[in-house]
Formats: structure tokens, sequence, C-alpha cells
């Protein structure tokens, strides 16, 4: 079952006008919140993060906190399994093509569910492959936008080299990766760049920072130089689907010893406890 303009259907019913504007200039902005035993993870915290990137590109909420609640739990209710992801999109409407908003059009505003599935056994073991590229994506990645283009072609570019994700750089610095946040060690210290313009302020962003103060993993949030990740000890990407992943080796090269580090393990161990105690019970 999926929500669509107010009504809850099969997917295979919904449809959408080829004029609707995220399909012709992706104008539209979406938001994907987990649900770990049916219970969605910090869902205000998400439902604030859609709000920011609605004001980002001038679009009013066309729901209040408590409508966009019940569509989520409802969908939770009505699809399986038990870990899910809700995908929430909401575009501007439909409307004759032109580049200049619209008057007097309805957003459309649709929403989705899709198993959630945590990261293979095999890619926590032994980490998985990165590659570095130049980050050319516009400079409004805050606004969670549907028009993820320049991801995609980033995102690709890592597949067509085998590997899981692209880090990226701008200007020399660490930004994130083409669908995560990265962090990396130096000398034992977690390193996170810092949130701006240039980046999707991500929760699990924010969990894993509140996780390494709670485990006194000494850490800090400044900029990262390229010199600083390709000399790292150990590099982590994070997201909802990845959680925490160990990258092992950048553009072919063994970061640290080749091998997951001290500081991924107990991240991640704590992660895995945190999920269990706070996330399976929100």
């Amino acid at each position: 079952m999926i929500y669509l303009n107010g009504v809850y259907m099969p997917i295979e019913d919904a449809k959408i006008p080829v004029l609707d504007r995220g399909f012709i200039f992706g104008d539209g902005v979406y938001e994907m919140i987990p649900v770990y035993s049916r219970r969605p993870f910090r869902l205000r915290d998400h439902l604030s993060r859609l709000g920011r990137s609605l004001e980002g590109i001038r679009l009013p909420n066309p729901l209040s906190d408590e409508d966009w609640i019940g569509i989520v739990e409802k969908l939770v209710k009505e699809n399986d399994p038990d870990d899910q992801g809700i995908y929430i999109q909401v575009t501007r409407g439909v409307a004759k093509r032109d580049h200049a908003f619209p008057k007097e059009v309805s957003p459309t505003v649709f929403a989705m569910s899709n198993p959630l599935t945590s990261p293979a056994q095999d890619a926590l073991e032994a980490g998985v492959a990165a590659i570095a590229a130049e980050d050319y994506r516009w400079l409004r990645c805050d606004i969670k936008t549907v028009s993820l283009l320049a991801n995609v072609l980033l995102r690709q570019l890592a597949v067509d080299a085998g590997a899981a994700e692209t880090i990226l750089f701008r200007d020399g610095f660490l930004t994130e990766g083409a669908a995560s946040s990265v962090f990396v060690v130096k000398e034992g210290i977690l390193l996170a760049p810092p949130k701006s313009h240039l980046m999707l302020p991500g929760i699990t962003y924010d969990v894993v920072l509140e996780i390494a103060e709670m485990e006194k993993i000494p850490f800090e949030i400044r900029n990262i130089s390229r010199e600083e990740v390709f000399s790292c000890s150990e590099i982590l990407l994070t997201s909802s689907t990845m959680e925490i992943t160990p990258a092992t080796t950048l553009d072919a090269s063994k970061v640290g010893t080749g091998r997951p580090g001290p500081v991924f393990s107990r991240l991640h161990a704590a992660y895995q406890d945190f999920k269990t105690k706070v996330m399976r019970k929100s």
C-alpha cells in the first residue's frame, strides 16, 4: 500500500501526470524514515528535516506533523516487514511547463514503504571499497531534493569501479559520500566534517556522534583535508541503510591496515546495542 494525494492504494494503481514538476524539473524534496520493529525512528527529526527542505525550495508544507505521523503510522501498519523505510516525496505539483513557480497549484504528496535491510555481514567483517571524486553537485546539498542526478552519476562511478561508495571532496576538503555521510579516524580520533550547505544533515550522522560521546570515543567536528582522508587509519560510511560500514580501501589503496579498525568495532557494537535498546523502543 502507498499514499498518494490523500488516498491509500496499491502502488500498481498510482498515477502521476507527466506535467508534474517533479518529473519535468525535479522540483520537489524527499525524506526517508527508518522503521525498526514497526517503530519509526526519530520521526519528528525526519519531519523537521522535511520541513527545512520544503522551506529551502520555497514550497509550503502541505501537511501538519500530525498528518504526516498518521500517514507514516498507517503505512507501517499496512506493509511488511517489521523493519521498513518510509519514503516521502513532495513536489510542487502539476502545471504547464514553465521555470517560474506556478500559481494556485496543489503539491503532489507521495509516500511508500520499502523493506529496510542491514549491511551484509561480509561488508562489516572485511569492509568495502570506496573511490574518491570531486564533488561537482550544486551548492545546496543540505536540501534533500529529488534532483539527484549528480549523486546518481557519482554513485555510478563507484559501481563502475566495483566499489560501494564514492567519497566526495570540494576544494580539497571532505564533504560526504554520494549516498552517505563519511567519518575518518586519525590517531584514534573520530573526525566528522561540519554540517553546512555542502552536505546533507544526516540523522545517522547525529546518532554516530551521540554514540561516540556516550562511549567516550574522542571526536572532532572540523574541516578534513583530502590528504588527511588518504592518510587516515579508518573510514566509516554511515546512513540509515549502511548503518556504520567500514571502507577499507580508497582508490584501490588500503585504508590503515586494510581491515576494519578498532574505532569502527567499538562504534558498531555500540550502534547495535543502541539499535536494540533505543531504535526499536523509540
